[in-house]
């Protein structure tokens, strides 16, 4: 099973029950669909795919360990999705700090980090989105992201080594989207 409008599909029946995470989820796809001209075209549907499912982790019925990317990418691992779209969403936005703290990196080298122009994106997407699909800068998000989780929490304690990572990747998109703004059609 794999495809963009089946990832959509999958990721609102998982998140049902979480609006909050759902508007997120469409937030952060709706803002993957605008990067699509910073990426060769076949990437493209791996990039709106991981953006849908990116979060579907946080969904009850697939906790496992209680690390969102990593019970995501096992789900999507176990049902058959392409790896490279469960590897993307077991790493996304810099997962493998956090798992550290928690002390579930090895679990998380199940899955072959992606370091590509997708794995930024798809960051950049996830990191300039905020709960209910706001759109924000990655400082606001970082900030948010901190304070949601609390002080005492694993984001927390990695945030010091992830979010340089974070910013590297949005900026990188960045300079690929004022690129891309300057090819002519």
């Amino acid at each position: 099973m794999n495809g963009v409008a089946a990832a959509r599909g999958l990721a609102r029946m998982l998140l049902a029950d979480l609006p909050e995470r759902w508007r997120h989820t469409a937030g952060v796809a709706r803002r993957a669909g605008r990067l699509l001209a910073t990426l060769p075209a076949a990437d493209g549907p791996v990039l709106l795919a991981a953006a849908w499912l990116h979060d579907i982790g946080y969904a009850a019925s697939l906790h496992d360990t209680g690390f969102h990317p990593l019970d995501g990418g096992r789900y999507l691992r176990a049902y058959g999705w392409p790896p490279r779209i469960a590897a993307l969403v077991a790493h996304h936005s810099g997962a493998l700090y956090v798992a550290r703290v928690q002390g579930l990196a090895a679990q998380l080298g199940e899955f072959t980090r992606e370091v590509s122009p997708v794995a930024d994106a798809l960051t950049y997407a996830d990191q300039t989105v905020g709960p209910y699909g706001v759109v924000m800068t990655v400082e606001e998000r970082l900030a948010e992201m901190v304070r949601r989780h609390g002080a005492g929490s694993a984001n927390a304690a990695a945030h010091a080594r992830r979010a340089p990572m974070l910013r590297a990747a949005v900026h990188r998109v960045e300079r690929r989207l004022a690129v891309a703004d300057h090819v002519p059609a």
